[in-house]
């Protein structure tokens, strides 16, 4: 089977693209779309926000292309604040996610995150703040830490970045970056 980015993908009947849940996942958008970001998240099944979103009218665009799941952050305005939680935890195909916005460093959370972790245990945590793109497996919380970097154009980053991937059961799989010129004015 031809697939939209072009690598042939076996089908069985453990990996059927039919089951498996395909997600888009960015951050730090500011209030600013890029164009592209709907070509490459067509074919997600949800799109995972990270915070600062930047305002209502940013998220309900994205809510009205793709269902939508976001946490708010600290550029966020009451209003975002009141519309989406500080964290969010939920559970897609076999996977436990944790979404939030400010998390600290891979492998030196904050005490609030140390603690969402030991009780929630998730296998993967999604955060933004940083603007500074970091995938990486975390062995001592055992879960893959993703930072979609920033999908927005305010800030001090060069590029745009934003995160896709397949969720398979309990397989986490074909995590693809869009990198895109940020216009410095």
């Amino acid at each position: 089977m031809e697939t939209r980015v072009g690598f042939r993908l076996k089908l069985s009947a453990k990996s059927n693209p039919k089951f498996m849940t395909h997600i888009g996942i960015l951050s730090d958008t500011h209030g600013y779309l890029h164009p592209k970001i709907y070509e490459f998240f067509s074919g997600v099944d949800e799109i995972w926000h990270a915070g600062d979103i930047g305002n209502l009218k940013t998220a309900f665009e994205l809510a009205a292309f793709k269902p939508f799941k976001a946490v708010f952050g600290n550029i966020d305005n009451s209003e975002t604040r009141l519309t989406y939680p500080l964290v969010q935890t939920f559970t897609t195909e076999e996977v436990k996610v944790l979404i939030t916005h400010i998390a600290g460093t891979s492998g030196s959370y904050t005490e609030h995150i140390k603690e969402l972790i030991r009780s929630y245990q998730p296998g993967i945590l999604v955060c933004g703040h940083s603007h500074i793109l970091k995938v990486k497996y975390q062995q001592k919380e055992k879960l893959l830490h993703i930072n979609p970097g920033a999908a927005g154009v305010s800030g001090f980053h060069h590029v745009i970045t934003m995160i896709r991937l397949e969720i398979d059961g309990t397989k986490i799989q074909n995590l693809e970056v869009l990198e895109l010129p940020r216009k410095l004015a």
